[in-house]
C-alpha cells in the first residue's frame, strides 16, 4: 500500500472503545460504574483524553494557549494539505496518540478485558472530531431533564447559587445543543439512555446496553458498589459512592426545589429559554412538557417554601473551603507559586 492510498484497516482500538457521552451532573458516573461493573469493561473516572487533543489547532478550535494559537492553526492546516492523505493522516497520527494510551492502559490495568469505556464529560463538545476519529466505537448518550442537570450542578458546587452557576459554566447552553446535534446527524453506533428510566428500570436498560455493546448481561451490573472501582480521576464523589445500586431518589429533587422557590424556577425557565425547540425535542423534553414536573410537586406540596439550609457533609465543607481559598489566594504578593497550585486544585475540582 502506498502513502497516499487511505488505510482500510481498523485502528488497533477502534472497536474496544465505549464513549459515555453527557453534561456534567446528568448521572454519568454511575451509568459508567454500573458498565464497568461488566466483567468485559474496563473504565476509569474522566481521563480528559481526547478534548485537549481536539484543541491542538488543526480544527481551528483553540480559545486559549500559552502560544500564537492563531499562527499554530495556520501552519498545522498548511502542513497538513501537503501530506499525502490531508486530514486522513492528521486523523491517523492523532488515532496513534489515543490508541496507545488506551490501549496501554487496557493492557496494563484492564485485566484482559474487551472494551476500555471512557466518560469524559468534556467530550461531548468535541463529538465532530471524536466520531471522526473513531466512526466505528461505540457511543451510548446519556440523556437527563436540562432543568436537573443545572440544579445538580449548581447545588453540588455553587451552594444552590444559580447564578454563579452558570456565570462559571453555562453548561445547558454549551451541552444540550452539542449534544442533540449529534444525535440528530448518528453517524457513529449510538444507544441513548434516559437517566429518569436508568435509575427507575436498571436492568431493562443493562439489558438493553449489553445487546448494543455485544455482550451478555450480567446481574452484577446493577449492584456496581460490590465490584472494585479503584480507577483515579475525577467524577461524582457523593450520590454513587453512597450507593451500591441505582436509586430513584432524585429523580423529582429538582423539580421540588423549583416549586418551592419562584426565584430559582425563573432563572431557569429563562435558560431554557434560550435552547431552540429541536434541541429540546431531541433531548426527549419538549418545550410544551418541559416543567410539568414542577407543577406535579407544586400540587404535592401545596404551595410550601424551601425552609432551612442544606444538609452539610464532608464533601460539601471541601467544596466551600475550596472556593474560599481560590477567592483568599488571587493577588496574593509573594504567593505566586502557592496560587498557582492552589488555583489547579480548585478549577481542576470545582469544574467535576
Amino acid at each position: 500500500m502506498s502513502l497516499a492510498e487511505p488505510s482500510s484497516q481498523v485502528s488497533a482500538m477502534e472497536e474496544r472503545l465505549i464513549f459515555v457521552v453527557s453534561p456534567p451532573r446528568s448521572g454519568s458516573t454511575l451509568l459508567m460504574r454500573m458498565l464497568a461493573a461488566h466483567s468485559q469493561i474496563y473504565s476509569r473516572p474522566e481521563p480528559h483524553i481526547l478534548p485537549p487533543l481536539a484543541h491542538l489547532g488543526y480544527f481551528d478550535t483553540v480559545d486559549a494557549a500559552p502560544f500564537d494559537h492563531l499562527q499554530a492553526a495556520q501552519a498545522i492546516r498548511e502542513f497538513v494539505a501537503d501530506l499525502p492523505r490531508g486530514e486522513a493522516d492528521y486523523l491517523d497520527a492523532c488515532r496513534a496518540y489515543t490508541d496507545t494510551l488506551y490501549g496501554r492502559m487496557l493492557i496494563a490495568r484492564g485485566g484482559g478485558k474487551r472494551y476500555f469505556l471512557d466518560k469524559t464529560p468534556a467530550n461531548a463538545l468535541v463529538l465532530p472530531f471524536i466520531s471522526r476519529l473513531y466512526p466505528r466505537a461505540r457511543y451510548v448518550v446519556l440523556l437527563r431533564h436540562p432543568a436537573a442537570i443545572f440544579a445538580s450542578y449548581a447545588n453540588s458546587f455553587f451552594d444552590g447559587d444559580y447564578e454563579a452557576a452558570h456565570r462559571f459554566n453555562p453548561i445547558l447552553q454549551r451541552y444540550v445543543p452539542a449534544v442533540a446535534r449529534f444525535l440528530r446527524e448518528q453517524k457513529v453506533p449510538v444507544e441513548q439512555v434516559r437517566y429518569e428510566v436508568l435509575v427507575q428500570q436498571p436492568e431493562a436498560e443493562m439489558r438493553r446496553l449489553c445487546t448494543f455493546l455485544g455482550l451478555s448481561y450480567e446481574p452484577g451490573m446493577i449492584e456496581y458498589g460490590r465490584h472494585e472501582f479503584s480507577g483515579r480521576g475525577l467524577g461524582d464523589p457523593i450520590t454513587v459512592r453512597r450507593q451500591t445500586r441505582p436509586v430513584a431518589e432524585s429523580v423529582d429533587k429538582w423539580a421540588e426545589e423549583l416549586a418551592q422557590d419562584p426565584r430559582k424556577f425563573a432563572f431557569v425557565r429563562g435558560l431554557l429559554e434560550g435552547i431552540e425547540d429541536r434541541d429540546l425535542e431531541t433531548w426527549g423534553f419538549p418545550r410544551a412538557a418541559l416543567f410539568d414536573a414542577v407543577e406535579r410537586a407544586e400540587q404535592r406540596l401545596g404551595g410550601k417554601r424551601a425552609t432551612g439550609r442544606p444538609r452539610w457533609d464532608r464533601f460539601l465543607l471541601e467544596r466551600k473551603l475550596l472556593r474560599w481559598a481560590r477567592k483568599f489566594v488571587h493577588g496574593v504578593p509573594g504567593m505566586e507559586s502557592f496560587v498557582r497550585r492552589v488555583r489547579l486544585v480548585c478549577d481542576v475540582v470545582l469544574r467535576g
